[in-house]
């Protein structure tokens, strides 16, 4: 049966996240020897892509980045756990919190490529504006089989003595913020399952059916494992039951052939016939019916005892595999706790030197948000040195970039410069021609739409009549 196209979007637990899709070594120890899930000897078929376009490979730091960002843009801290609100009615809600890094486990082909995963993220992202960070293709995990796959499984196959069942799948890191706005992306149901059509377009793959229209939910890796291993106890349970009716049916054949042997009809026979009647219970009893029905009978108890120990052993694994993924979680948490502990104490120690910058250099402060205002506009890193550094005034042409107004507008032979504020000796502001760049700004801003006012309130020339 073809693999059809799915897509299971959930918030990013960038500690586990992280070191499930890197494959640390730190992982693989946690793990253990048993392989529960990753075949180690296929992690060289993997692949990954990380995006640099945000100067980070690491979610934690594009983590923080993003919280700075929402209290920039919003003038409010981003709400990282869940909350409770009263609603209108009195009712207590529950609102969710930001979820700012999302991460898409996606079905794939095993000859899918890492080019097919990064275009189906491309087109997300010119749809509905959510950043691909990083891709992983996973081809080294999935589940052992008990034994021989069925004739009609063509993708599982043998490592070792063992048989293999492959999950091949890919992991999407998604940035779900608007960084215009500060504020969350908003898809929808309808969105959700676009992106599953878009999924099984471009990797060519025949499409899912929607949890709507099935009623399943999305397992996690582990507790999917676990299905897999409740499903073939259940096999393992219907089998042990087939084997027990097929016992009793044969003992109460055997049962029925004995009760035949002693029936009166065997003590009424004539003298002369007796001989013949004991030659044939001695036929029964040694190589007939009987003997054959009691040799299937100890045949039958012997599968049950093997059936019954391997049910023990898959019991006993499944504990284990429990015991183990719970282990995990917890070292997991623990590492990323001491992490974050480690960092909010950097963090603290540079706020810390931070603050005694600004008080020994009060014009830091001011210097770097002019850094900020030059790059914005649109300047280059050299232009931005003449203009902090140097302390040059540098001359311009082209077009510059206005936040505020969202558009650009064009410059000829202007001259730009960092001056000391005439108001306050401790800000700068950058001028144009001797002029504040905000109050150039609102000029040309207003220029522009008398000049629109007028073009509309103009009246249409008659183009006439052609004879």
């Amino acid at each position: 049966m073809a693999t059809k196209s799915s897509i299971h979007i959930k918030p990013c637990n960038i500690a586990s996240s992280e070191a499930h899709n890197r494959r640390t070594a730190e992982y693989i120890r946690n793990i253990g020897v048993s392989k529960i899930y990753v075949v180690s000897e296929l992690s060289a078929d993997n692949e990954q892509w990380i995006n640099l376009n945000f100067g980070t490979p690491e979610l934690q730091t594009h983590y923080d980045n993003i919280k700075r960002m929402v209290k920039e843009k919003t003038g409010r801290a981003m709400q990282e756990k869940e909350r409770e609100r009263k609603g209108k009615n009195g009712k207590i809600i529950k609102v969710a919190g930001c979820s700012p890094i999302r991460e898409g486990v996606l079905l794939i082909r095993p000859e899918t490529t890492l080019a097919d995963v990064r275009e189906f993220g491309e087109e997300c992202q010119r749809r509905w504006g959510i950043t691909p960070l990083q891709i992983f293709l996973h081809k080294d995990e999935g589940h052992w089989l008990d034994g021989k796959p069925d004739t009609e499984d063509k993708e599982s196959f043998q490592v070792g003595e063992k048989w293999f069942k492959p999950n091949y799948h890919a992991h999407i890191v998604f940035d779900w913020m608007n960084h215009d706005t500060g504020k969350s992306r908003k898809l929808n149901d309808e969105d959700m399952t676009a992106m599953q059509t878009l999924a099984s377009d471009i990797l060519m793959m025949e499409r899912g059916l929607s949890k709507n229209v099935t009623g399943k939910e999305h397992l996690e890796r582990n507790d999917f494992i676990i299905e897999k291993q409740k499903a073939e106890l259940q096999r393992i349970d219907a089998a042990k039951r087939h084997k027990e009716q097929q016992v009793e049916l044969a003992e109460q054949e055997l049962k029925q052939v004995k009760s035949e042997i002693r029936t009166d009809k065997l003590k009424s026979v004539a003298t002369d016939a007796a001989t013949a009647i004991a030659s044939g219970v001695g036929s029964l009893f040694g190589s007939g019916k009987l003997k054959e029905l009691e040799h299937s009978n100890v045949e039958l108890h012997q599968e049950i005892a093997k059936r019954n120990k391997s049910i023990d052993d898959l019991k006993v694994r499944m504990q284990q595999m429990q015991e183990q993924h719970g282990k995990q979680i917890r070292n997991l948490q623990g590492v990323h706790n001491q992490e974050l502990e480690a960092k909010d104490k950097e963090i603290s120690r540079l706020n810390t030197i931070l603050e005694k910058a600004f008080n020994w250099f009060p014009l830091l402060k001011e210097m770097l948000r002019m850094e900020k205002l030059c790059y914005a506009i649109g300047f280059t890193k050299d232009m931005v040195n003449s203009l902090l550094t140097k302390k040059e005034a540098i001359r311009c042409n082209g077009k510059i970039y206005s936040e505020e107004h969202r558009r650009r507008f064009e410059i000829k032979n202007d001259i730009f410069k960092i001056e000391k504020s005439s108001v306050d000796n401790n800000k700068l502001v950058l001028t144009i021609n001797r002029q504040p760049i905000g109050e150039w700004f609102k000029e040309q801003w207003e220029k522009l739409r008398q000049g629109l006012r007028q073009s509309a309130e103009e009246p249409r020339k008659s183009r006439g009549f052609k004879l």
